[in-house]
């Protein structure tokens, strides 16, 4: 499976990581940064932009459709998101598969006044340090490649560094695993199959009936059409998370206006 080889190249990364980053000096040296920005507040009704929430992604490639931009820069792609009134951004780090760096984030973070996600395949403790060291603001944890256990002390360790955890599930199992939990208060709903790519937006119709009230669904990938946005918003999406489409466009700021509409509010990020 191909979701099991970005898993042990992560493995393999994190070894290196053990190398270079030590847990009690990454606390010291996030002791003293700011404070986080709040990705779920800016998603929250009361703060968003729109009526949907926007995560609007910096994504440079793919495994399954390679190079997507290659005019690719993240600093001007997120301030084009910014001005035309996205509520986060979503920077990829994954360096082999999707071409992405720590740096990207980093440089983003001191470009934008938005919150960021760290899109990543995280299944380390230390990874979670290090993106609260890089700028992120909140971070990816993706239920089909954790256990029970790691989806909660990981979202537990993310609050405890002042960021926020969306937590990815793409069928039913893999929910009710998490509300089984009781801590994700974002979750988001992945319409591709991370295992065959194949996707489907009636994932997100089938998942989010099943979502307490208190949880904030997001619907992400396949997303390109106001049609498609009015799907996933009837099924009870509250936000977005789009990527692949905006970097397809000759300017993604028109591609935003196009796919969601003008701002209606000023939003709330702080």
């Amino acid at each position: 499976m191909f979701l099991d080889r970005i898993v042990n190249t992560k493995k393999a990364e994190v070894e290196r990581l053990r190398e270079t980053l030590q847990i009690a000096d990454a606390e010291r040296a996030i002791s003293e940064l700011p404070a986080c920005r709040g990705f779920e507040k800016a998603l929250r009704s009361e703060n968003r932009r729109r009526s949907v929430g926007l995560i609007a992604e910096v994504k440079k490639a793919s495994p399954s459709k390679g190079l997507i931009r290659p005019d690719f820069d993240p600093v001007k792609l997120a301030g084009i998101y910014e001005e035309a009134g996205t509520d986060c951004i979503s920077v990829l780090t994954d360096t082999e598969y999707f071409q992405g760096a720590n740096d990207y984030l980093t440089r983003v973070r001191a470009a934008v006044g938005v919150p960021l996600l760290r899109k990543d395949f995280t299944i380390d403790e230390r990874q979670i340090y290090e993106a609260r060291l890089i700028g992120a603001d909140a971070i990816l944890l993706i239920a089909a490649i954790l256990t029970k256990r790691q989806l909660s002390a990981f979202h537990d360790l993310a609050r405890d560094l002042g960021m926020d955890a969306l937590v990815e599930v793409h069928n039913r199992e893999e929910l009710e695993t998490v509300l089984d939990i009781g801590k994700a208060t974002l979750i988001g709903v992945n319409n591709r199959d991370l295992r065959t790519f194949k996707t489907d937006l009636r994932v997100t119709e089938e998942l989010i009936g099943h979502m307490p009230e208190h949880v904030l669904p997001v619907s992400e990938s396949a997303i390109s059409t106001p049609e498609d946005v009015a799907f996933v918003r009837n099924a009870g999406a509250q936000a977005v998370l789009v990527g692949e489409h905006f970097m397809r466009q000759e300017n993604p700021g028109d591609g935003v206006r196009a796919l969601l509409g003008p701002v209606t509010k000023e939003g709330a990020v702080q």
